[in-house]
């Protein structure tokens, strides 16, 4: 995936760009949001999640449902300790493939600007 093209809109701005459980491993997928030719990507993680899919049945209508276009471009999993500000994200999707944990993180950062350490590996399921 080449570098984020973050564009805004009303509707893009309205979506939160970060939405993963308080704590725990668990599965994430990376979205792509579209309103138009605007877009925007939001991470989504859940450890009720069995697969990946999983996530993005739940979010998927409640998006599409405000008029804007989904995609899923990838996942992996999340470890979020939140006792010690340590966000690690890493592995990949079997159905969705390896989400740019790149985008991932810079979007994690922004939303825990507090945490001592939020990185990421392309190595391990």
């Amino acid at each position: 995936m080449a570098a984020e093209r973050e564009d805004h809109s009303p509707k893009l701005d309205a979506i939160p760009d970060v939405d993963i459980d308080e704590s725990g491993i668990f599965k994430y997928i990376l979205l792509k949001i579209t309103d138009g030719d605007k877009e925007k990507n939001i991470v989504r993680g859940y450890e009720w999640a069995d697969f990946h899919a999983d996530i993005y049945e739940r979010v998927q209508p409640g998006i599409e449902e405000l008029g804007l276009g989904t995609e899923c471009v990838g996942g992996g999993r999340i470890r979020h300790n939140a006792a010690k500000k340590k966000i690690l994200v890493y592995g990949f999707s079997m159905g969705f493939g390896r989400a740019d944990h790149k985008i991932s993180v810079a979007k994690l950062k922004a939303v825990y600007p507090n945490y001592t350490e939020i990185t990421f590996s392309n190595d391990g399921y």
